[in-house]
C-alpha cells in the first residue's frame, strides 16, 4: 500500500510541475512582458532546480545509508530517479540548444 501512496504523490508532483511549466510557457509565447524573466534567468532556475533535486537525493541516500530512522528505501529510489530524469532532461535541452546554435552559425548571411 505504501508504494501506491508514493506513486500517487509522485504523479501529483509531476502534474503540478507540468501545470507550472505550461503556465510559464504561455507568457513566453507572446511578446516579452515588462518584468518577465529572461531566457537566461529561466535556464539558470532550471539548472538550479536540477541541482537541488540531486542534492536532496544525495542527502536522502546518505541518511538511509547511515540507518537514520524514518527513511524508506522507496523514498530513496524515487528521489534518485527524479534526480536522474531531471538531469537527463536538462542534458537533452542543452544538446538541443547547442545544435540550434551550430545551425544558426552555419547559416549563410
Amino acid at each position: 500500500m505504501s508504494q501506491g501512496i508514493e506513486f500517487n504523490r509522485l504523479m501529483l508532483e509531476m502534474r503540478s510541475m507540468q501545470t507550472e511549466a505550461m503556465a510559464r510557457a504561455k507568457p513566453a509565447a507572446s511578446a516579452q512582458e515588462v518584468g518577465a524573466p529572461s531566457f537566461s534567468d529561466m535556464l539558470g532556475q532550471a539548472v538550479g532546480k536540477v541541482n537541488e533535486t540531486q542534492k536532496a537525493s544525495n542527502q536522502l541516500a546518505s541518511a538511509f545509508e547511515v540507518g537514520q530512522s524514518g527513511i524508506d528505501l522507496t523514498d530513496v529510489m524515487i528521489a534518485s530517479q527524479k534526480a536522474s530524469v531531471s538531469f537527463q532532461a536538462m542534458t537533452q535541452v542543452r544538446n538541443k540548444l547547442v545544435q540550434a546554435y551550430q545551425d544558426i552559425m552555419q547559416m549563410p548571411v
